[in-house]
């Protein structure tokens, strides 16, 4: 299927108020996406956790200090919809990225087709898929930080909840940590609905000073799941090293 082929999850992705995402993500450095998956694509991609053939790598977060519970790594090539879904989101997310881009003097080095960015990645030694998928039970939770991987970073990426926080766990909000110039650091938490999106900041974001614009340092997790078990689909737009 050719890139700008129209799928349902571009479909799904094109019927979010990108204006609106987009100035809550100057607001908060993140922002609740519509519905990217329903509830039989999420059970579908649930149920690829356990084929260690999907995946390239596995990490156990209590281990390395990271946390406690566990993600993997999709291998190449990735299950429906998971790419898709990628480049559906890689366009609507562009003009926020070169936006902030801008304004925090930074080159933009994002061309306008995703699989041109991906070859850029490649040739800079960035070949590793970062497409995952994450695994937390009771007590699980996620320590805050930032998904980098090599120099090149795309400054945008999206979390989708495979699970339902209505029947599923309880706990196991999103946060976002950020650290505002010259002042303390703000919180943000939120409960995903199932299939939905969360888009937010992979590094940092622009935020308006006296002197223009400055930057803010963010970084993400995720709080104690209290009872049940979570997932999670995570898309990062650069590949890694």
């Amino acid at each position: 299927m050719g890139a700008n082929a129209t799928t349902p999850w571009r479909k799904r992705v094109d019927a979010g108020d990108w204006d609106a995402i987009a100035a809550e993500l100057d607001e908060c450095g993140g922002a609740l996406l519509p519905g990217l998956l329903t509830a039989s694509e999420a059970a579908r991609l649930r149920g690829v956790y356990t084929d260690d053939k999907r995946f390239r790598a596995t990490v156990d977060m209590q281990r390395h200090r990271y946390g406690s519970g566990q993600y993997r790594y999709f291998a190449a090539p990735t299950p429906e919809p998971v790419d898709a879904l990628k480049r559906a989101l890689y366009p609507q997310l562009l003009p926020i990225a070169r936006d902030w881009a801008a304004r925090q003097r930074r080159e933009a080095p994002w061309p306008d087709d995703f699989d041109d960015w991906l070859d850029h990645c490649h040739r800079a030694g960035q070949t590793k898929p970062t497409a995952l998928m994450l695994r937390y039970g009771q007590g699980d939770w996620n320590a805050l930080h930032r998904d980098l991987y090599g120099d090149l970073v795309f400054p945008l990426q999206v979390v989708i909840n495979l699970s339902d926080p209505a029947a599923d766990y309880t706990g196991g909000e999103f946060l976002l940590v950020e650290q505002r110039p010259r002042a303390q650091s703000r919180g943000t938490a939120i409960q995903l609905p199932q299939g939905h999106g969360y888009v937010f900041t992979t590094r940092d974001r622009p935020v308006r000073s006296t002197r223009g614009w400055s930057t803010a340092p963010v970084r993400h997790g995720v709080s104690a799941i209290r009872s049940g078990e979570r997932y999670a689909l995570g898309l990062i737009f650069h590949d890694a090293a």
